[in-house]
């Protein structure tokens, strides 16, 4: 490859994973330090940073490099991720190495121990933007200078090199240096660290490695409920919601309350989390209405590498035989929401994932009973994901594509989850409750409303939870299907 050994430039060996993650952390707080330190000094005495310093990389995010060269061809290898497409040299910027900590481990450790390969530390190229690393910085007056003053001097965010491009399969094979390490630069994943945050109320540290969306609030009282069950069980020992509530195993009293009272309505898509301390608990996020709140949270959440995300929430059914509360499995989707078509064309097959559809059908065939109960309550089938909420209006033109598809389920979120799932390699499942049938007159009035939820959504919200815990078992080893890799793709997951 040519500019062999150029990835490794002005970087160290590191003899083992951990003593790469530790360098790695020991880069970026140093970076963050600096940078906070100096901003601190410009804001308070308008003391200008060292440009010298910055230029040598005072500031920068610090690079993870990997170098296979064997004598011959990679070895053949079934697994989804942890192996090389090809021999050279791959390469990451990473941000918030600690947050990543047991996620790197396992990266670099499947590779080290399947190929003779060595592993390069030290600063990389990017800038860390000042918005990121003073973020919540204490004793740091962000507003003490001009937008424009702060930009001459400290970095900022650059788009140009926060993208999709590697996801996306966007990202030319390299002719002049390495091949990427993982799907997500460090820009990108602060990026996206931040906007997750900013929707969620809650901080990435909290999130969970599996994650349910719903899109009705009356569903997160559903999971606190259930979750405060849980706490102190399975290795739960904490629940906590936005604007910092918490309550832990053993101190439930009022606990219910404590949470519902929490700030959440100040957040456009809050989240919860029944947390384990090895992160193998469940997150729950109410993504609200409609595919651009599904694409925004998903295409952030992808950073932080769940092992699977699955979506609890409402649909219409769309067969005579369907009645108010049975459920939907999806197993294909057709698309009609148009976020991500730019992204990922619509001709572009979403497969359904088969580890992920079992586990749900085996956590609805516990709550209903009997196979038979089961088949009578649940159907499986194509799930429409419409953009628009009035669909109903075009009734004649719409009808008749629903027809083609062989559709039972419409709904405004699903089809966008799935496929962003798809885009980032993350599993993905949608287990819905028809809340109405609009081409049937069924549509839900005040009082049926009412009494559907309080029969549907407890017993809905359990069969997800019992879904993720049914995946988690094997702390999500058979979940990363091949189909969601393509046959040249980064070594990490």
């Amino acid at each position: 490859m040519a500019g062999a050994g150029r990835a490794r430039t002005g970087l160290s060996p590191c003899a083992t994973p951990e003593a790469a993650i530790a360098r790695l952390v020991e880069i970026y707080d140093a970076s963050c330090a600096a940078l906070r330190r100096d901003f601190d000094a410009y804001a308070k005495d308008g003391a200008a940073p060292d440009l010298a310093a910055r230029a040598a990389g005072a500031y920068r995010y610090p690079k993870l490099a990997v170098s296979y060269r064997p004598d011959g061809p990679p070895p053949p290898i079934s697994r989804a991720f942890g192996k090389f497409a090809a021999a050279g040299d791959y390469a990451a910027t990473i941000a918030r190495p600690r947050l990543f900590t047991s996620y790197l481990k396992e990266q670099l450790s499947l590779l080290v121990e399947q190929y003779d390969c060595e592993i390069f530390v030290g600063p990389g190229e990017d800038e860390i933007p000042y918005p990121y690393a003073i973020e919540g910085a204490a004793g740091i007056d962000a507003d003490a200078a001009t937008p424009s003053d702060l930009a001459r001097l400290f970095p900022t965010p650059d788009l140009a090199v926060t993208d999709d491009a590697i996801a996306n399969g966007y990202a030319d094979a390299p002719t002049d240096g390495p091949y990427p390490l993982s799907l997500f630069t460090g820009p990108r994943t602060d990026y996206s660290l931040q906007r997750i945050a900013h929707y969620t109320g809650t901080p990435a540290e909290d999130f969970q490695q599996f994650i349910l969306f719903t899109n009705y609030h009356r569903y997160v009282d559903e999971f606190v409920r259930l979750g405060l069950e849980r706490l102190g069980s399975d290795g739960y020992q904490t629940i906590c919601g936005p604007g910092g509530c918490a309550v832990r195993a053993g101190d439930k009293r009022d606990a219910a309350p404590l949470l519902e009272d929490v700030a959440w309505r100040k957040y456009q898509m809050p989240a919860h989390h029944l947390k384990r301390p090895d992160g193998m608990g469940v997150s729950l996020v109410n993504i609200g209405v409609g595919p651009s709140n599904a694409k925004t949270i998903t295409d952030h959440l992808a950073v932080l590498r769940p092992q699977c995300w699955v979506m609890v929430g409402h649909c219409g059914g769309l067969r005579h035989s369907q009645r108010l509360g049975d459920y939907v499995l999806a197993h294909a989707y057709l698309r009609y929401d148009n976020v991500l078509d730019a992204d990922l064309a619509p001709e572009i097959p979403v497969p359904p994932i088969a580890e992920v559809q079992l586990a749900l059908a085996e956590a609805a065939g516990k709550r209903a009973g009997s196979r038979e109960e089961l088949k009578r309550r649940m159907r499986t089938g194509t799930v429409v994901t419409n953009s628009d909420r009035n669909w109903e209006l075009r009734y004649s033109e719409e009808a008749r594509r629903f027809n083609q598809s062989r559709a039972i389920a419409v709904d405004m979120e699903s089809a966008t989850i799935a496929a962003n799932g798809f885009r980032f390699r993350v599993p993905y499942g949608t287990l819905l409750c028809v809340s109405d049938k609009p081409l049937h007159g069924e549509i839900k009035l005040p009082g049926a409303a009412n009494r559907f939820y309080e029969r549907a959504i407890s017993e809905h919200m359990a069969i997800g939870l019992e879904a993720i815990e049914l995946l988690a078992k094997d702390g999500g080893k058979s979940l990363h299907s091949r189909k969601l890799r393509s046959f040249d793709e980064p070594p990490f997951r």
